[in-house]
């Protein structure tokens, strides 16, 4: 926004100052007049031992003395003024200098105010937490913009192959061409609509109402069922009610990806899947646990990254499509949650999500 030039602050400080001294000088002179010069007769009185000056004399005698003072306590109060501004002043100069090279898309830079705690050791240290959070959420953003272009390159590369092997030899069966098109056309539906889903948490742009989690667990477990059944997997919902303040769709959506790879990722023939909710004091908790082979801790902070899975990247062709957790995590994120994922004892992984409880 273009404004108008005007006084910079140093110098308002400055004016500020030096008037503060002069106004205090002036109600200093209002004192002696009224204690002191208001009583002095105006006229010289005669003495036995000569004259004693009046309050005329005394005026013309002082009138230069305060005169020089005033003028002295101006220049004093502009020059120190000026200083102490100047001093007061340089860390909002550091802070705009860092705001400045943010603007240009420096984020690494930190101002780092050196000194004990106060209003701008606060703002300072506020703005470097600020610029460290978007440094990492930009990172992130590109990290996951990447993966995204990638991914979604994949099956419009495979639809291009196929339509050119479609136009490439006319007599190829027509029916198998449409089931492989609508199979990928399938695949890259899902993974664009998980993709708006994961904007959409991130952006935070939804209602929320009181949501029972327990209700959730059970409608994603009913839902599931038939992929557990076929996969030989025991799926087992209990606890008690666990009212959420949230999204009911964003919730929904939370729960399903939870027990979807939890069944999905339960690698034992006997394997299971057990959803719990409880309630605690301001929290609603969801915890979904499944079997499986003993996973490493360093895999298991890797397993909310978008497309990846440790150091192996994610086929989104192969089932699947690489962004259930991160989008459990996201929505966990725009509601204020907490989301802790560990590797049981027994193998097979325990996620615990921590919801503000509706009131």
């Amino acid at each position: 926004m273009d404004r108008a030039p005007g006084l910079s602050v140093r110098l308002k400080l400055t004016l500020s100052y030096a008037g503060f001294l002069m106004v205090a000088g002036a109600l200093l002179l209002a004192v002696v007049w009224a204690f002191l010069l208001r009583y002095v007769p105006a006229e010289a009185i005669a003495t036995i031992g000569g004259f004693v000056p009046g309050r005329d004399d005394l005026i013309r005698a002082f009138a230069p003395a305060v005169a020089w003072a005033l003028l002295f306590l101006l220049l004093l109060g502009l020059a120190g003024g000026w200083f102490l501004a100047g001093r007061m002043l340089a860390p909002l100069r550091r802070l705009t200098a860092a705001t400045r090279r943010a603007a240009t898309g420096s984020l690494s830079h930190r101002v780092e105010l050196e000194g004990r705690r106060d209003e701008f050791r606060e703002l300072a240290d506020s703005f470097d937490a600020m610029l460290a959070q978007l440094e990492a959420h930009l990172d992130e953003q590109r990290r996951f913009a990447a993966n995204a272009s990638h991914e979604l390159r994949t099956p419009l590369s495979i639809t291009q192959t196929l339509l050119e092997v479609a136009h490439d030899d006319p007599q190829s069966d027509t029916t198998a061409l449409i089931e492989r098109l609508q199979t990928v056309n399938t695949r890259a539906i899902e993974l664009t609509e998980a993709l708006l889903l994961l904007s959409r948490a991130d952006q935070q742009s939804f209602a929320r109402e009181p949501v029972d989690l327990s209700l959730l667990a059970e409608q994603a477990a009913e839902t599931l069922l038939p992929l557990a059944e076929q996969r030989g997997i025991a799926l087992d919902v209990s606890g008690d009610v666990a009212v959420a303040l949230g999204s009911p769709a964003l919730l929904l959506q939370l729960t399903t990806n939870l027990v979807h790879n939890a069944i999905v990722h339960n690698l034992r023939a006997d394997g299971a899947v057990r959803v719990t909710t409880a309630s605690r004091p301001g929290e609603a908790v969801l915890v979904v646990e499944n079997t499986g082979e003993r996973l490493d801790p360093a895999l298991v902070s890797t397993l909310t990254e978008p497309f990846r899975r440790g150091n192996v990247r994610i086929r989104t062709d192969r089932g699947g499509v690489g962004l259930g957790l991160a989008i459990v995590k996201s929505i966990v994120r725009a509601h204020g949650g907490t989301l802790t994922l560990a590797s049981r004892d027994g193998g097979g992984l325990r996620v615990v999500v921590t919801l503000p409880a509706a009131s």
